[in-house]
């Protein structure tokens, strides 16, 4: 079975076993990942991780440039605009957050080859895998401060993993992270060169003990990464600038903490500017959704998270940043975006809180991932962690 621009075939192996093998094939997009390719998705995860004779799955894309840039954002646009079906961010959402839960709840170990892009809804693919491959092109990011959404698909749970400056240097600026960079801040775990993915499906194909799945696909591609010279691709960044950045995102306050970070854009290093450049021109609404993701999402499980940004999206569609930030990076293209508030100072607290609230009547769409016990809005901010100055 296969969809046009998701290829799902199946690896035999050497004991009769298999390994699903899902590929995206959306080029002209770089596979942004659209609702039907989503569906199509889920639909085979599903269907594998309830075979037993599935050992593995593998998620891959037929691309040099990349793995999967996001979701559909340009459809988002048309539906907020009124060019295209008014539910659609509903239908998206509701699958895309769906698939993104189970990925990261999966007892059969999934290998995400993250070559390329690998951005927005890829990120959050990929992020869902128990074994991340990065290579020498890799190119990690959730840009969403550029585009007034906010990094979704379970980064309120991932980002809340890292160490407390990363996520925010990461999720404040949009930065984008090498493969080395990548494996230091633990957003990925192996670095094998793209050329080598054959051999790592050969050596799968190979593998006769498949006592212990994840066990076996580990000391794969730990086997291959070893024997290989390194796919990184340059140095990480991230640990070069440890302390620069470690010292620009503390502060006791949003206030503080974004003009640090901003601040970055007259560092010396090139990097480390544009990340500091693109807080600074970016959407203030989403600098305040991000804040409220790490300050309080961190005492969400994995079902709080997905089911809050379901919300929060929702609401984000709902409003016209997301429109104006779309507009202006990928319609358009002048890169000048108008955001409803000139600054982060401006932004009310009561408009923040608006994005917390469901926008629908009756239970949750996603109400069978479990309960959300916690909200970003009723807790009280006094209880946000605070950083010394």
């Amino acid at each position: 079975m296969s969809d046009h621009r998701v290829h799902e075939t199946e690896i035999n192996l050497n004991n009769g076993a298999r390994i699903g093998h899902l590929t995206l094939d959306n080029p002209a997009a770089l596979n942004a990942l659209r609702l039907d390719m989503v569906a199509a998705i889920q639909s085979a995860v599903e269907r594998w991780e309830a075979r037993e004779d599935v050992v593995a799955i593998l998620i891959d894309a037929d691309s040099d440039k990349a793995f999967c840039a996001g979701g559909d954002i340009v459809n988002l646009y048309r539906s907020a605009i009124g060019d295209a079906d008014p539910d659609y961010p509903r239908r998206f959402f509701t699958r895309e957050y769906r698939l993104c839960h189970d990925l990261h709840r999966l007892t059969t170990p999934c290998i995400a080859w993250g070559h390329g892009v690998v951005m927005g809804g890829g990120m959050g693919v990929f992020s869902g895998a128990s074994h991340r491959v990065v290579t020498e092109t890799t190119r990690l990011a959730m840009p969403e401060v550029k585009i007034g959404l906010f990094p979704d698909c379970a980064a309120t749970w991932f980002f809340n993993r890292l160490p407390r400056y990363l996520a925010r240097f990461i999720a404040l600026t949009g930065v984008t992270l090498n493969a080395a960079d990548g494996l230091f801040a633990g957003l990925a775990d192996h670095a094998i060169p793209h050329a080598a993915k054959a051999e790592v499906i050969d050596a799968l194909a190979a593998t006769e003990d498949w006592s212990n799945p994840q066990a076996t696909v580990a000391e794969v591609l730990g086997g291959i990464e070893r024997g290989r010279p390194a796919a990184t691709a340059g140095g990480a960044r991230l640990a070069a600038h440890i302390d620069t950045i470690r010292k620009a995102a503390a502060g006791p306050d949003l206030a503080t903490i974004v003009q640090r970070l901003s601040a970055l854009a007259e560092a010396g290093d090139a990097w480390l500017a544009e990340a500091g450049a693109s807080l600074a021109a970016g959407c203030p609404v989403t600098v305040h959704l991000i804040h409220r993701q790490l300050e309080v999402g961190c005492f969400f499980s994995l079902a709080e998270a997905v089911r809050t940004e379901f919300a929060m999206a929702l609401q984000c569609c709902a409003r016209p940043d997301l429109a104006e930030g779309v507009r202006a990076l990928l319609i358009d293209k002048d890169r000048q975006p108008r955001w409803q508030f000139a600054s982060v100072a401006d932004v009310p607290t009561e408009y923040v809180d608006a994005h917390f609230e469901p926008p629908w009547a009756g239970p949750h769409p996603l109400e069978d991932l479990g309960p959300v016990d916690v909200s970003c809005k009723s807790v009280p901010s006094a209880v946000l962690r605070q950083d010394e100055a």
